[in-house]
């Protein structure tokens, strides 16, 4: 199997906006691992045993659903305890496991920047594939340069499944994505920016990259909690058109 090459970040904090509800908050963080590089087709074809076409590509066409399996099947290949548990297509996740898992958006930005605070942690053309370069597909993973953090393509080439949900009051399960991909222009490939989709949705330029790290609270860890997102899944009064509040 080709390994996931991990390296661990230190403890530290990061800021987090919420343009539809216009709030921040500042989020605290532990130590966690962090993939070096996005999952790559192999590693993928490894684990799940699928076929590659593309060995050194980031993996993509992978749901939000089969990215947190994924997960579960590469911490039981290397004998961690599998973080995520399964209801049918609700997932949990047990922050006291030591497995592999998708990080939290905090997690996310926080690697991603690298101590910047600025959109970009380098020139974008240096950093990213995005649309100016041209392609018309992902790249080969560590084609650009990493961040002072030795991460490489966490901003460009694919966008990157997230633990939360994007916004439950008004997109009921949706995930969050982020990092922006080879199609995007600048304006989306910038640390801070969020999208999401449905936990079956599948895209081109959407994978993932694995995190590792257990926590003593089983239900909120690294910026996210479950109490929270039940709060956040509450609307009061009429709806606007076009919301699907969680309905749990």
């Amino acid at each position: 199997m080709s390994d996931f090459e991990m390296t661990t970040l230190p403890a530290g904090s990061v800021i987090l906006h919420d343009a539809r509800r216009k709030v921040q908050r500042t989020v605290a963080l532990e130590p966690f691992a962090i993939g070096v590089y996005p999952v790559t087709e192999e590693q993928m074809a490894d684990v799940l045993g699928i076929a590659v076409r593309h060995p050194s590509r980031p993996a993509v066409d992978v749901s939000w659903l089969r990215a947190v399996h994924f997960c579960n099947a590469a911490s039981e290949w290397e004998g961690f305890d599998p973080v995520y548990l399964f209801d049918g297509e609700d997932v949990s996740w047990d922050a006291t496991a030591d497995g592999y898992r998708l990080p939290t958006e905090a997690e996310w930005e926080f690697a991603c920047r690298a101590g910047s605070t600025g959109p970009h942690y380098a020139p974008l053309a240096e950093a990213a594939w995005t649309s100016a370069d041209g392609v018309s597909s992902p790249q080969n993973v560590g084609g650009k340069i990493p961040n002072l953090n030795g991460l490489f393509d966490t901003l460009g080439n694919v966008w990157e499944w997230c633990w939360d949900l994007l916004d439950p009051a008004r997109y009921d399960d949706y995930r969050v994505f982020r990092g922006g991909g080879f199609a995007d222009d600048a304006w989306s490939v910038r640390a801070s920016v969020r999208r999401g989709g449905a936990p079956r949705t599948q895209q081109d330029d959407v994978g993932l990259r694995l995190v590792r790290g257990a926590f003593d609270t089983a239900d909120e860890a690294q910026g996210w909690s479950a109490k929270i997102d039940r709060e956040r899944a509450v609307v009061d009064g009429p709806l606007p058109p076009g919301w699907t509040p969680l309905r749990r």
